[in-house]
């Protein structure tokens, strides 16, 4: 006899008003949220930013404690023209605090505080990115290494004509 499985919308809804998360009561796994994410990232990559945005939007809807999530919206946020440097900024410091040891989100946060001008919490969040990639393999942290390292270049060209003024 088959068996058929049925979803009671009444248990649902009042799961979802006792504030559970919807991934939990939809029955979303880790996996698939991984998945979301990857497809979104795909398609920030693909420069498809108001795709990956929908996507991003739709795994914060579903667990608010998706790190992948709001680290997307951050990225999203900050690859628009103009970027949206407030927006960045909050969805990367909530997921800093979910996941505090991914280097390309302290990366990203880095820059965004650097485009600021804030630049002592800028160069913290680029010390992170860099400490929490010591074999030098994460993008994010690379790219980190590579604006500290035009950053350098520029204040030595500065100091090079100060002293020939």
């Amino acid at each position: 006899m088959a068996t058929t499985n049925t979803f009671d919308t009444k248990t649902a809804a009042n799961k979802i008003i006792a504030g559970d998360q919807l991934s939990d009561v939809f029955g979303v796994s880790e996996g698939q949220m991984q998945g979301i994410a990857a497809l979104g990232y795909n398609l920030y990559q693909q420069g498809k930013l108001k795709d990956a945005e929908t996507l991003f939007r739709g795994l914060v809807a579903t667990n608010d404690k998706s790190w992948y999530g709001y680290a997307g919206l951050g990225a999203v946020a900050l690859a628009k023209t103009p970027a949206d440097l407030k927006v960045a900024q909050e969805n990367l410091e909530k997921a800093a605090k979910l996941n505090p040891k991914d280097a390309s989100i302290q990366a990203n946060l880095g820059e965004v505080l650097l485009r600021q001008a804030k630049f002592d919490e800028a160069a913290k969040q680029f010390q992170r990115a860099l400490e929490l990639d010591p074999q030098q393999k994460d993008p994010g942290a690379n790219r980190a290494r590579a604006i500290i390292g035009g950053l350098n270049s520029i204040m030595a060209e500065v100091q090079r004509a100060k002293s020939a003024a």
